[in-house]
């Protein structure tokens, strides 16, 4: 035999799925709000090509020569080791609030060692590709 908990469950549904409703609404008018505000600046703005409106832009120098530079990849890879460990590091912070919790010691000690671990054995694998050495 069943328990009856007192509660209609049409009208659970109903409620639940009224919450989702919201969301759609939501969702909908959020989306109408950007196609409207587009289209309105499609239809508002003028449309008058010359030839200087076509051009590149940089900085009201007319350009000369070809679109394309050569840059050196390895200053890209500095940015991206940077942004690794950058990011990584904030991940220290919520680490030592844990750590001083009680409880927490010993196992937040062991993943963060394990965590360490992981940046060492990147860092030790951009050293080794020559990645680090500044020519």
């Amino acid at each position: 035999m069943r328990e009856s908990t007192g509660a209609d469950p049409t009208v659970v549904a109903a409620d639940y799925f009224q919450s989702y409703s919201v969301v759609g609404l939501l969702a909908v008018i959020g989306v109408l709000f950007v196609a409207v505000a587009f289209g309105a600046g499609r239809l508002l703005r003028p449309v008058v090509p010359t030839p200087e409106k076509l051009l590149t832009y940089e900085c009201g120098v007319d350009p000369v020569g070809e679109g394309w530079a050569h840059t050196q990849v390895r200053y890209y890879v500095y940015a991206f080791l940077y942004v690794i460990f950058a990011v990584d590091s904030i991940f220290l912070f919520p680490w030592a609030t844990v750590f001083a919790g009680d409880g927490y010691g010993v196992t937040t000690l062991v993943e963060m060692f394990i965590f360490l671990g992981f940046l060492a054995v990147g860092l030790l694998y951009a050293y080794k590709k020559g990645v680090l050495a500044w020519t």
